[in-house]
């Protein structure tokens, strides 16, 4: 079985009919789920479904594109959800110089700050990045006792790397399976047991569902096409990106 470890279950089109889309998870074969908060809001609604359901876990943390509109105490609620067992991570956190909807200042300045929280409670991290690989690494490298996952991977080999070296895990979303994706020409050259699978739901689906709204049971085309690039069966990364998970995020 696998694990989607990034989705969000909190947009309308999937909390409306959740039951629904657990149980077409379930036959596609993937029946965990972290659910990833983007702010504190969402935060609420993570930790909310993960009491409810037993295979969903939560996180909480401001995204970049959040960050300008942290409130003043954002680090002593974050403190507060992180004490729910069932909040397994940190994040969505990070940077994104693509759309820069958040200064980049103040989107370093909030990563700092929730880099500092999983290093006081050693927690897992979950990164955004985007067109900011130069400042993820550099502000990745000021906490070297903090792990986490590479979201939603799209950098380059070299960059790939460089985060594993650091302890890092990259995690492949729909846009593997693109037409056009980079990723294939060197995910294959990267090892296993630093890989983990997701979707970003309702966002990113992949091939044969693109340009669709996306579904966590989609995690198994993700694995598909990973299982295609190593030529290794489906069932060996269903294993090794399950108990990755499972060690990340000490489920």
């Amino acid at each position: 079985m696998l694990t989607d470890t990034h989705c969000h279950l909190f947009y309308d089109q999937i909390k409306n009919d959740l039951d629904a889309v657990l149980e077409r998870a379930k036959n596609m074969g993937v029946d965990r789920f972290i659910c990833v908060a983007t702010n504190l809001d969402d935060a609420e609604e993570c930790l909310a479904l993960s009491k409810s359901y037993k295979n969903i876990f939560g996180s909480v943390g401001i995204h970049p594109h959040d960050s300008k509109n942290a409130p003043r105490d954002y680090i002593k609620r974050i403190y507060d959800f992180i004490e729910n067992d069932e909040m397994v991570a940190l994040g969505e956190m990070g940077l994104d110089y693509f759309r820069n909807i958040s200064s980049p200042q103040i989107q370093k300045e909030i990563f700092r700050s929730q880099m500092k929280i999983a290093e006081d409670l050693n927690k897992p991290v979950i990164f955004h990045n985007r067109d900011a690989d130069q400042d993820i690494l550099s502000i990745l490298e000021d906490f070297p006792n903090v792990m986490g996952v590479a979201h939603c991977f799209s950098s380059n080999e070299g960059v790939a790397k460089k985060l594993i070296d650091l302890g890092y895990y990259i995690s492949f979303s729909g846009n593997i399976t693109f037409k056009n994706s980079h990723l294939p020409e060197f995910a294959g050259r990267l090892p296993l047991d630093r890989i983990l699978v997701e979707t970003d739901c309702p966002f990113l689906s992949p091939v044969p569902h693109r340009g669709k709204s996306n579904e966590p049971g989609r995690t198994r085309f993700v694995a598909e096409k990973l299982s295609e690039i190593f030529n290794r069966p489906l069932d060996v990364i269903a294993k090794a990106t399950t108990e990755n998970a499972t060690r990340l995020f000490n489920l």
